[in-house]
C-alpha cells in the first residue's frame, strides 16, 4: 500500500471514530441533489447526542457515500432544523446548508437544493 493511501485510510478511520461511527447501525439512505437522486441504498447511521443530530457513512467498499463524501452529518441547530455538512476523504468539511425536517416524511431533511432521508 502506498504511503499516501495508507495515510488517507488512517485519517478516514480516525474521522469515522471521531464521529462516533463505531456504534453505527445499518439503515437505508436516499440523498437527492436538485431533483436527481444521487444515492439510494444502505448506509451506516450514527446518532450523535440527544438532540437528534446524526451522521451517515457509506457501506460501499470504496468508502464514499457519494462523490468523494465519506460522511454526511446533520447537526441540530434548533428543533426541526439541522446544519448539513459533508466530509470528504481529504478531510474537507463542506457545508451543504440548513435543512428542515419534512412534515410529510419525518425521516427526511430538506434543504434549499438537497434532501437527506434515512430509514
Amino acid at each position: 500500500m502506498k504511503r499516501s493511501t495508507r495515510r488517507q485510510t488512517c485519517a478516514a478511520v480516525l474521522l469515522l471514530l471521531s464521529f462516533g461511527l463505531a456504534q453505527a447501525r445499518e439503515a437505508r439512505c436516499r440523498i437527492t441533489e436538485g431533483r436527481r437522486v444521487t444515492y439510494s441504498g444502505p448506509c451506516d447511521f450514527s446518532p450523535d447526542g440527544r438532540d437528534g443530530s446524526f451522521s451517515l457513512a457509506s457501506r460501499r467498499p470504496q468508502g464514499y457515500l457519494l462523490k468523494e463524501i465519506s460522511v454526511l452529518s446533520v447537526s441540530m441547530v434548533a428543533p426541526g432544523v439541522g446544519e448539513v455538512r459533508g466530509l470528504t476523504s481529504a478531510g474537507i468539511n463542506s457545508r451543504w446548508g440548513e435543512a428542515r425536517r419534512s412534515q410529510r416524511d419525518p425521516a427526511c431533511w430538506v434543504g434549499s437544493d438537497f434532501q437527506v432521508c434515512v430509514w
